[in-house]
């Protein structure tokens, strides 16, 4: 019978993957098209006109970029880089190519050249390509990838000089439309192109995914439409950036004294910082005209409410994001000039059609956190004043409506206590531009030793008794050895598939091998189909994914990813990564989501409820401010309690909260001095106490933290292995006690018995 069971099993798992495989690449498809930015679009210069004359310029054509390197990269078993997508576009008869251009590119690819490197056109090829084209389309592309961060100089955030000769040659040679593809993973310079009159649109595709160059193909050629909405602010040079004179500061240390002003957060709100951006927060053109009216706003039961009607005023059909904003009395604490409050993208409007959208969120959404106790001392404050709405579709484009929310005195909508507090900031950013010390307030620890299980119980207990019985886990816990705590608190070494390993593995106790898996554009695991081809699927980048402004989306990709895992076997999906862009040199950026917690935190929620609504876990990462990838394991974030709140803390908390997240994966980093996976203000009393999180917290992998400490904080699980002698000696000891690893292996259980892999051992 259970051979049977088995052959079922894979029978099913098959199917799965038959009918996922066959569709989730064209899904891929349809994310990318959604957050892709149109930039410039000069005279309507896109989509291209039916027969257009098209000269393909730079190598980035052919060594096109999916995604990043590291955790983030996916296995694939083919990808469509832009020329192949145009030659389909040429093959239906859309479009034309230079045959001589793709010959020069093809062998130069051969040669060795690559992105950044722009072999050099010949006066003979740019007068045929000209002579047979009238657009020419170029694409830049970059890469990074995980452990090193990026450069602001020329070949890295600024074009390389090749690359300069070539745009300079290319718009001297007098075609009609000049067009710029940029296959980025992060931030890069826009002032290039913004203001040059000899170039007529751009497009930011960012990193696609296996489809990435079918999905330029469509959108260049009106096959499909770009909808995305920048989720960063793109500024004049990079040395504006507020976090740009601390980034690389030192190996060691990043000291966050822009604080709370991050991102658009700064630009729209520090005197003089407005008029140094290209593109702001928010910001995305649309092959159609879209308009906002009918805007009104009202409070009920503690909650703001914001109806407006989008109307599409073109002759394309497209979609638009509505994007509502407040604007808080700047009071005591000071505040950003404006903050995303809610957001949402309408449906597919045809030529003439509108739609009435509507958005709600919290009264307590606009408190801020008074870190310094000016108002209430460690606590959400609504200061006293009006509140202004303002309704757009990016953080400038707004109309303000006519209702204010109004607070007469101050008040506390959340009363805490001080947590994860700074020891070695010296001062942070104020609205006005000045600089407020950073004074010294200790932590509450709040420390709470728990007891370990005396239940006793006869009967030799398993999980799949706990599973049936749910009040047997204090009898189970008490049964477990210490060795066998100790086997749970440690990740598995890795197996012939997944190189990241797995948790679990108590056969006798019908504990499974629960297996995980890297993120987060898709599975990174060795498994192949019959063809010996990877079998997973390359999503959109993370960043790419934001852009949609589409959580809907976003939770179907999720869905579709939790198939894939179970196609595969894999039960713990390490993604969404979901760190905040303080800067856009951070080397990880790509998988990451935003400058803004509240649209990192929609999207990882949406995400989140997508793959556990298959059984498989995701992976909230990286807890928290793991923000620079240089030195990670050994460089302190030194941040402001009220910016790690507001900041770099809100979007896990969305995740949680709303996602209903099942495990997360502390980071490298020190906060504040301290390891974040051996933080117990971090994980225990702000994660646990004070969020409800209630699912598993594992470590990243090979951090070099102390394992006793780890589980003391209530870190769960060390990954992805290590040996029990560290345990062992804080058992003797007394720094470390059996209790706090009962604990810690009773979220792992409870994790466990939600995963389909568990529940596949029952049946």
């Amino acid at each position: 019978m259970k051979i049977n069971n088995l052959v079922l099993t894979f029978a099913m798992v098959a199917v799965v993957f038959a009918a996922t495989a066959q569709t989730n690449p064209e899904f891929a498809r349809q994310v990318g098209h959604e957050g892709t930015v149109l930039l410039k679009n000069r005279d309507n210069a896109l989509p291209l006109a039916k027969g257009a004359k098209v000269a393909l310029f730079g190598i980035n054509q052919i060594d096109y970029i999916k995604g990043g390197g590291g955790s983030g990269d996916v296995y694939v078993a083919y990808e469509r880089n832009l020329l192949y997508g145009m030659q389909e576009k040429e093959k239906a008869g859309k479009i034309s190519l230079v045959p001589e251009l793709i010959t020069f590119y093809r062998d130069a690819f051969k040669q060795g050249s690559r992105c950044i490197n722009e072999p050099k056109i010949s006066a003979e090829l740019m007068r045929q390509a000209r002579q047979k084209a009238n657009v020419a389309i170029i694409t830049i592309g970059r890469y990074s990838l995980e452990g090193s961060d990026r450069s602001a100089e020329k070949a890295d955030y600024y074009l390389s000089d090749s690359e300069q000769k070539l745009v300079e040659q290319i718009t001297a040679a007098g075609f009609e439309e000049v067009i710029i593809n940029l296959n980025v993973g992060g931030m890069v310079d826009t002032q290039w192109f913004k203001d040059n009159s000899k170039i007529n649109a751009t497009l930011l595709s960012w990193q696609g995914g296996m489809e990435a160059g079918n999905i330029v193909a469509d959108i260049l050629t009106g096959d499909a439409y770009p909808s995305g909405k920048l989720s960063d602010t793109f500024a004049k040079s990079y040395d504006v950036y507020p976090a740009s004179a601390s980034f690389k500061e030192s190996p060691y240390f990043v000291n966050y004294q822009e604080d709370i002003y991050v991102g658009y957060r700064y630009f729209e709100t520090i005197p003089g910082a407005a008029e140094k951006v290209n593109y702001e927060f928010g910001f995305g053109l649309s092959y159609t005209d879209f308009a906002i009216s009918n805007i009104s706003a009202k409070e009920v039961n503690d909650s703001i409410f914001i109806q407006a009607t989008v109307k599409n005023n073109g002759s394309r059909k497209g979609k638009e994001v509505i994007q509502v904003y407040f604007s808080a009395p700047q009071g005591k604490l000071g505040k950003p000039a404006r903050e995303l409050a809610a957001f949402q993208k309408t449906r597919e409007l045809s030529a003439g059609e509108e739609q009435i959208i509507t958005m709600g969120f919290p009264v307590a959404d606009m408190s801020s956190y008074d870190d310094f106790d000016k108002i209430f001392p460690a606590s959400f404050v609504l200061e006293k004043g009006n509140y202004k709405f303002y309704v757009g579709n990016s953080v400038r484009n707004t109309i303000k409506a006519k209702f204010e929310y109004k607070v007469k005195t101050d008040r506390a909508v959340f009363q805490l206590s001080h947590q994860v507090t700074p020891k070695d900031l010296k001062k942070r950013l104020l609205a006005n531009g000045s600089y407020e010390n950073v004074p010294s307030i200790p932590t509450a620890e709040n420390f709470e030793l728990s007891q370990a299980q005396k239940a006793q119980s006869d009967k030799f207990l398993t999980l799949k008794d706990v599973y049936r019985n749910r009040s047997l886990m204090p009898y189970f816990l008490a049964q477990l050895s210490d060795e066998e705590l100790f086997i749970l608190s440690r990740g598995r070494a890795n197996n012939a598939y997944s190189n990241t390993g797995g948790m679990g593995y108590l056969p006798h106790r019908d504990i499974p091998n629960i297996i995980t898996a890297d993120g987060p554009a898709g599975l990174r695991i060795g498994r192949m189909n019959y063809k010996g081809e990877p079998i997973a699927t390359a999503f959109p980048c993370g960043t790419q994914q934001a852009c949609t402004w589409n959580p809907a989306l976003i939770e179907e990709v999720g869905k579709r990813e939790g198939e894939e895992c179970i196609a595969m076997g894999v039960g713990i999906w390490l993604a969404p990564g979901m760190n905040i862009h303080r800067d856009p040199l951070c080397g990880r950026n790509f998988e990451y989501y935003s400058e803004d917690p509240l649209l990192t935190g929609k999207t990882a929620a949406a995400l989140s409820r997508g793959v556990q609504s298959k059984k498989v876990a995701i992976t909230l990462k990286h807890f928290c401010c793991n923000n620079k990838e240089e030195k990670r394991n050994e460089s302190d974030s030194r941040v402001s309690e009220r910016a790690v709140r507001e900041i770099y803390l809100r979007g896990f908390e969305i995740g949680v909260k709303e996602g209903g997240a099942w495990s997360i994966m502390t980071s490298y980093n020190l906060l504040n001095g301290i390891e974040t996976s051996e933080n117990y203000s971090l994980i225990t009393n702000i994660l646990r106490k004070e969020w409800g999180f209630n699912g598993a917290v594992m470590t990243d992998w090979n951090n070099n933290s102390h394992h006793a400490r780890e589980a003391r904080a209530g870190n769960d699980i060390k990954m992805p292995s290590s040996s029990s002698k560290t345990l062992k000696e804080g058992l003797n000891d007394g720094s470390l006690t059996r209790a706090e690893l009962e604990r810690n292996v009773e979220y792992l259980l409870n994790m466990f018995m939600k995963n389909h892999l568990f529940e596949n051992t029952i049946k």
